[in-house]
């Protein structure tokens, strides 16, 4: 494992959130542990996809599987995580629509 810091670490969360299912991923856990199933069942997606979206978010170092009897329970990777993300949610952004597409994209 490679430990990182400060511009790599915001890549990395970018990254992850430029993904709206992750997003809806990271967000769900910001609530609380979940298993996978239940994860896709809440999201409506396949199990496949979040099988997915949680190997990326694992393999970015933002969530960890913890096993919990025959089932492995994901949580995020750092309690600050999910204060970070309930911070960013409550942002108030002024979005030039010449520039930015309703679903992000920068059209520029």
């Amino acid at each position: 494992m490679e430990a990182l810091l400060h511009a790599p670490v915001l890549a990395r969360f970018g990254y992850a959130i430029s993904d709206a299912t992750r997003a809806r991923v990271l967000l769900a856990l910001a609530e609380a542990p979940a298993f996978p199933s239940e994860l896709a069942d809440s999201l409506d997606v396949s199990r496949q996809n979040m099988s997915n979206h949680l190997a990326c978010l694992r393999g970015c170092g933002l969530v960890v599987g913890v096993p919990d009897g025959r089932r492995t329970r994901y949580e995020l990777a750092d309690a600050r995580l999910g204060h970070a993300i309930k911070e960013l949610i409550g942002v108030v952004l002024a979005v030039d629509p010449n520039c930015c597409a309703p679903d992000g994209t920068c059209l520029a």
